[in-house]
């Protein structure tokens, strides 16, 4: 029945996008980004400055 049509077109975009939410969370959510480390520890060494006013 042509009435019905929009409850048709409503349903599939719904359906599709929830679908594509899911994936592009999927997509998100499934890598893990590695953070950078350095090889030697960094630390803040502070040196005493003699100074001349």
């Amino acid at each position: 029945m042509p009435q019905m049509a929009p409850i048709g077109w409503l349903s599939l975009f719904i359906i599709f996008s929830i679908t594509f939410i899911l994936f592009s969370m999927m997509n998100y959510y499934s890598v893990i980004p590695q953070t950078p480390k350095s090889q030697i520890p960094s630390k803040f060494t502070t040196s005493s400055l003699p100074w001349k006013w």
